[in-house]
C-alpha cells in the first residue's frame, strides 16, 4: 500500500512538474497563440484607425457639400434679387430717349404765344408723369449743374475756360444722366469749368 502511494504520488509530483514546467512545443504553441491574438488585436486596431480616417474624410466632404449648397443658395438668392432690381434697365434704356425729347418739345416751344400754352402744359404734365413713372421704378434722374464733376457719373463733352467757378464744375447739362437702384444706366453729358 505505501508502494502504491509513493506512485500515486510520484504520478502527481510528474504531473505537477509537467504543469510547472511545460515542454518546449505546449510554450512555443502558447506563444504562437498570444502572437496571433496581438496580432488580430492590432490588425483591429489598424481597422479601427482606417475607419475613423474614412469616417473624418466622409464628414469633411458632407461640410464641403453643404457649404457649397449655401453658397450655391446664395448666389441664386443674389440673382434674383439683381433680376428684380435690374430687369428693366434695358427697357428703360430704351426710354430715355422719349424723355429727352419731351424735354427738347419744351424747351423749343415759344410757352409765351397764347395758341402753344395749352400744348406746352400738356408736355409738361406727360413729362411729369413720366419721370414719376421711372421713379416708382427706382430710377433717379442725375441734373448736375452747378456741382463738381463726377467721371463716374458724368460725361465730359468740353471744357470752358471760366473764372466765375471752381475749375471742374459743372457748367451746362446737354443730356441728363440717370441711374436704376443705385447703377448708372447712362451718365450725364455735361460741359465742365477749367481755369482761365
Amino acid at each position: 500500500m505505501a508502494k502504491e502511494r509513493s506512485e500515486e504520488e510520484q504520478t502527481e509530483t510528474g504531473e505537477q512538474a509537467h504543469v510547472e514546467n511545460p515542454s518546449a512545443e505546449e510554450q512555443h504553441d502558447a506563444e504562437d497563440a498570444l502572437a496571433e491574438e496581438l496580432t488580430g488585436e492590432s490588425a483591429q486596431e489598424a481597422e479601427i484607425a482606417s475607419l475613423h480616417q474614412q469616417l473624418a474624410e466622409h464628414k469633411d466632404m458632407v461640410l464641403r457639400a453643404q457649404a457649397e449648397v449655401q453658397n450655391a443658395r446664395r448666389r441664386a438668392q443674389q440673382d434674383v434679387e439683381k433680376a428684380h432690381k435690374f430687369g428693366v434697365e434695358k427697357l428703360i434704356k430704351e426710354l430715355l430717349p422719349v424723355v429727352d425729347n419731351l424735354e427738347r418739345a419744351i424747351s423749343t416751344i415759344d410757352s409765351e404765344h397764347e395758341a402753344h400754352k395749352a400744348v406746352v402744359e400738356g408736355i409738361e404734365l406727360t413729362h411729369k408723369s413720366f419721370l414719376d413713372t421711372l421713379a416708382k421704378s427706382g430710377v433717379e434722374v442725375i441734373n448736375p449743374a452747378g456741382e463738381p464733376f463726377d467721371p463716374e457719373l458724368h460725361q465730359a463733352m468740353t471744357q470752358v475756360p471760366n473764372g466765375d467757378v471752381e475749375p471742374n464744375t459743372v457748367l451746362d447739362v446737354f443730356q441728363k444722366g440717370f441711374r436704376l437702384n443705385g447703377r448708372l444706366v447712362r451718365p450725364a453729358m455735361v460741359v465742365v469749368s477749367k481755369a482761365p
